[in-house]
């Protein structure tokens, strides 16, 4: 099955929603396991939500000009991946080994998809 514009949108999208899922109800109910202050882990769910939405309706909605729309999704995604190194570190103290390992991972996979998308947008050009 050829990549399409449309897959990825799709990938993102259910990405975003399992992060979103992970964030806002399994981290937030074992806080003291991994350490991220409750209202941070709702905020970075809201914004995987935010992506969700986003990358749903254009997979939904496909244009012509679908370069520019999933090229602003992968640097939203690599944006939220820097804010979230950056939370790393203002929660050192507090974090838990399973809680960097947790981030850590969702950095490497984010990263890894928005890499992904940003090489097929420009392959596409």
């Amino acid at each position: 099955m050829p990549l399409t514009p449309k897959k990825l949108f799709k990938l993102d999208s259910i990405g975003a929603l399992i992060s979103a899922f992970l964030l806002g109800v399994v981290l937030v109910n074992m806080e003291k396991v991994f350490g991220m202050p409750s209202r941070i882990l709702y905020f970075l769910a809201l914004v995987a939500c935010i992506f969700a939405v986003y990358s749903f309706w254009h997979y939904r909605n496909i244009k012509e000009n679908w370069q520019a729309y999933l090229k602003a999704i992968a640097l939203a995604n690599l944006a939220y991946c820097c804010l979230t190194i950056g939370l790393l570190f203002y929660f050192r103290q507090q974090l838990t080994i399973l809680g960097f390992l947790y981030f850590g991972m969702e950095v490497l996979v984010i990263v890894s998809l928005a890499v992904f998308e940003l090489k097929y947008v420009y392959k596409e050009n």
